[in-house]
């Protein structure tokens, strides 16, 4: 008698998934919560456990294929205990795929890497993206002998030809959601940028002096974002357009403030929520920050995670970048984006002197925020860093 696999139950802000691996194949055994496939959807990676022992039959959906939630992907028959003949399909897998997380598997894949040479720190052995990350670089498939000097001539020109392919990929569930809501509020929202640049050597000194402290306190690195949420709440509450949203014809002002932070994963750029970051210490949210992009990389996000949030933080600067225009997350108004630290001359008293600085960026949605309220809403983020004090002392 065999028994349904089933999709995982989607939250109803998605729509479908698509089946992005199967760890088990057909007449290969595995042992209860095994996880035996993979959903990708617009928002996060779902792992499906194996509901019972058994062995897998059939499978109904193939990787690619887009399913819904609760949909029947495949069957298999149940079994008692797996002897040494059954069990052997799956050990001989486990020998030639072991067990890692999604990113992983592609890292892997893009870098060419043997996955039985690297040694997995998650749970049970398995492999995550910081394993495949510190993997020796012998472990890379070696690349092509040069030809000899006499053959390097004649070499040119088939290699030349033969290097003009063009790769064809499905998008990901991610990026296409991504696109799609990018060119949605491009075309429902009147949107404009504020620009102004913040003096950030206060921060830096203070977090400077105490950043050993504070690690050592709380286990926890000092980092510039939770300056930037901290500052970003208070002025969140001075001007509360910034935070509120548009319905139909109605605003909604939040008394709340949830701030979604963008972190970077291999499946794109996801944006994790601080619930109630009104609430929070520093070492709260820095704290948070960390296991949101530890298990962004590992694509284990919880859906209401990553939903919701009133205001976003994004930081380009980690990437090197000096200026540019971030787009708003809709529903939400207003974006603030954070950019490289530079060191620049500006003058200070009088005189010319060198200071790192940093650009600051605000998009916004100008039909519920004036331009007067966003250029105010980001000369108090500025004066709030400058001056951390008068966060402290809520001046």
């Amino acid at each position: 008698m065999t028994t349904e696999i089933k999709v995982p139950s989607f939250p109803e802000s998605v729509a479908d998934g698509r089946v992005a691996a199967w760890r088990k194949q057909p007449g290969e055994t595995f042992d209860r919560d095994e996880v035996i496939a993979e959903v990708e959807t617009d928002k996060v990676m779902f792992e499906v456990p194996a509901p019972a022992r058994g062995r897998l039959t059939n499978v109904l959906a193939d990787v690619g294929a887009t399913v819904l939630s609760g949909q029947v992907m495949g069957e298999f028959e149940k079994v008692d205990t797996l002897d040494a003949g059954e069990a052997a399909p799956a050990a001989d897998q486990r020998q030639t795929t072991p067990a890692m997380s999604p990113s992983a598997r592609r890292r892997i894949e893009e870098e060419g890497l043997d996955p039985k040479s690297i040694v997995g720190t998650g749970k049970k052995g398995r492999i995550l993206k910081e394993d495949v990350l510190q993997a020796p670089a012998s472990d890379a498939k070696p690349p092509a002998p040069a030809p000899a000097p006499q053959a390097a001539v004649a070499a040119i020109k088939p290699a030349a030809t033969g290097a003009r392919q063009d790769r064809r990929v499905p998008m990901t569930r991610l990026r296409a959601r991504i696109a799609e809501r990018l060119v949605q509020v491009q075309h429902t929202a009147a949107i404009l940028t504020t620009f102004n640049e913040i003096d950030m050597a206060p921060v830096m000194e203070l977090r400077g002096r105490y950043r050993e402290a504070f690690e050592k306190r709380h286990g926890v690195r000092l980092g510039f974002m939770s300056f930037f949420v901290q500052a970003a709440t208070e002025a969140l509450k001075r001007f509360p357009e910034v935070n509120a949203s548009i319905d139909g014809e109605d605003i909604v002002y939040h008394d709340y403030y949830d701030i979604g932070v963008a972190v970077s994963s291999s499946r794109g750029l996801v944006v994790p929520v601080l619930r109630d970051a009104d609430g929070l210490a520093m070492a709260d949210i820095e704290g948070r920050i960390t296991d949101f992009a530890k298990r962004a990389g590992e694509g284990k996000l919880e859906m209401d995670e990553i939903s919701g949030g009133t205001f976003t933080i994004t930081n380009g600067g980690v990437f090197g970048s000096l200026l540019s225009t971030p787009i708003i997350n809709p529903p939400q108004s207003a974006i603030l984006g954070m950019h490289k630290i530079e060191q620049r001359a500006v003058v200070t008293d009088g005189k010319i002197e060198a200071r790192p600085m940093m650009y600051l960026a605000l998009s916004y949605d100008h039909r519920i925020i004036d331009g007067s309220s966003a250029v105010r809403f980001l000369v108090t983020i500025k004066e709030l860093l400058e001056d951390p004090a008068r966060m402290l002392l809520d001046v």
